[in-house]
């Protein structure tokens, strides 16, 4: 299991890379974001209330390559969801517990720390709870999207 794992997580990580080099070298630009830059806002729709979020860099709207924070308060759950590209995501401060499948089980959880690295490639199911405040970077190609197990969990289907 954990060579499988490995397996893919190589291999989403050399498809991420190749992809963001061929469209750094495209871009022929460079960006820096001091942390006095960041400016958060609301989550996204697709994500539960709570969430606040920045994009560092392009747009995960549209095609290529993006990076962007979440800042996820304590008690955050992400219910189990997949995304149709890889996710490379890295926790800058805090702590997530990721799972996989595509049923929520705390006791199924592995805890990630600030500086820890989570790679997954198209279509694995995952869901996530957050302990304390946490703040993520996630970095794919876009267009990003957020397709949930259960169609109930999705906030955007969601009546106020």
């Amino acid at each position: 299991m954990k060579t499988t794992l490995s397996l893919l997580t190589a291999s989403v990580i050399s498809t991420v890379s190749l992809i963001s080099m061929a469209q750094a070298e495209a871009a022929g630009e460079h960006k820096i974001v001091s942390p006095e830059e960041i400016n958060w806002e609301a989550g996204p729709p697709a994500l539960p209330p709570g969430a606040q979020t920045v994009v560092l860099y392009g747009d995960p709207a549209k095609a290529g390559l993006f990076a962007l924070r979440l800042k996820l308060p304590k008690g955050y759950h992400i219910p189990p969801h997949t995304h149709p590209k890889p996710e490379v995501v890295t926790i800058v401060s805090g702590a997530a517990r990721l799972g996989m499948g595509e049923a929520a089980d705390e006791k199924k959880t592995e805890s990630v720390t600030a500086g820890g690295f989570i790679a997954m490639p198209p279509g694995m199911a995952h869901f996530v709870y957050i302990d304390e405040p946490t703040v993520v970077q996630l970095n794919s190609v876009g267009p990003w999207e957020l397709d949930y197990v259960k169609p109930a969990d999705d906030p955007r289907k969601k009546t106020q």
